[in-house]
């Protein structure tokens, strides 16, 4: 197991990894996913994140029936995650793997899988799930401590898009997020938002590849993450590893970018790829301390912010969040100080 934290103890390196899951062919994307993890213990890297839902694939899954689902879903304990946890032990670094878990009482869930070189796994169910109604939403944070002696933290997907969630796992200590994504090329439904990219530009991609890199870097792939992602490695003082998947997930084209961000949210590194593809980049810890988005947090108002907290009245499930065309009603709540001058 690599403990090495450079001479001066403040280095972890990282991969991000973007591929293309076949759907439901766990031994061919466990194959992949191990063709990576040799790459990155030959290039010394301690931790390589893989995209959500990975080992089988993800936008498929909303046509199945529960009885599919089921076929395809395994406990944390299961065949998928074991064989990531051995490979971690083997390889002597952490692995974080995507998959459909089965919990204790029978329950679905969208899970990530943290698997570190000394045997230990972290389990992160995602919070806001929308893929199918049958696929149910985790009710806890995920934050460890790791061989590194770095603390780390999962969001899934849409649980980086809420503020809150990335603010209370850096809060908690989080000085990594591992953010594993299935994003890009997908309809917001806003009308500034993402939009779907063709199809036929990722089925001719040979024959046309300047075009499926454009639409990889413009509004609905690299653009879209740009207008928030790195806000999030900022805000809150933490490096963030974004995975995500690409090329043809069912109907709809991923577009990769996967990369790394340091916690004044600059990347430092990224794939710029129409295929699947690794970055690799060193994480200088001693950025962390003196980072704007911690030095900011020590300023906050805790008694300030219960509204935070409060139900509003217009919350909705993650499912009709996600599919809703309906416009969002203009909050009306007003703080019992709240006075006109």
């Amino acid at each position: 197991m690599n403990t090495d934290l450079s001479p001066a103890g403040r280095i972890l390196r990282t991969a991000s990894v973007q591929f293309e899951p076949r759907p439901d062919d766990k031994a061919f994307n466990l194959g992949r996913m191990r063709e990576f993890v040799d790459t990155a213990s030959r290039d010394d890297v301690q931790l390589v994140v893989f995209p959500e839902m990975c080992s089988i694939g993800y936008w498929h899954l909303r046509n199945y029936s529960l009885e599919q689902l089921r076929a395809v879903a395994e406990p944390l304990h299961g065949p998928t995650v074991t064989a990531v946890r051995d490979l971690a032990m083997s390889a002597g670094l952490g692995i974080g793997v995507g998959f459909l878990e089965t919990g204790d009482d029978g329950r679905l869930f969208n899970s990530y899988a943290v698997c570190l070189p000394d045997g230990t796994v972290h389990c992160h169910r995602k919070l806001h799930a929308f893929e199918h109604i049958e696929i149910e939403s985790g009710d806890a944070f995920t934050v460890f401590d790791t061989p590194w002696g770095v603390r780390a933290a999962v969001l899934i997907c849409w649980d980086n898009n809420l503020v809150e969630n990335v603010r209370a796992v850096a809060l908690d200590g989080a000085e990594v997020l591992i953010a594993p994504h299935q994003t890009g090329g997908t309809n917001s439904r806003s009308p500034h938002g993402m939009k779907p990219v063709p199809v036929e530009l990722w089925e001719n991609r040979h024959e046309d590849p300047q075009a499926i890199l454009d639409a990889f870097q413009g509004p609905s792939g690299r653009g879209w993450l740009m207008r928030w992602l790195p806000s999030r490695a900022h805000d809150n003082g933490l490096f963030l590893i974004f995975s995500n998947g690409v090329g043809r997930d069912d109907d709809e084209i991923r577009t990769g970018n996967a990369m790394i961000l340091d916690p004044y949210g600059r990347i430092i590194a990224e794939s710029t790829a129409a295929a699947d593809d690794m970055v690799v980049a060193d994480l200088d810890l001693d950025l962390l301390p003196l980072s704007t988005g911690r030095r900011w947090n020590q300023g906050r108002r805790p008694e300030l912010y219960g509204i935070l907290v409060e139900r509003t009245g217009q919350e909705r499930d993650a499912r009709a969040t996600r599919f809703s065309d309906e416009p969002v009603p203009r909050p009306t709540r007003h703080s019992p100080e709240d006075s006109a001058w």
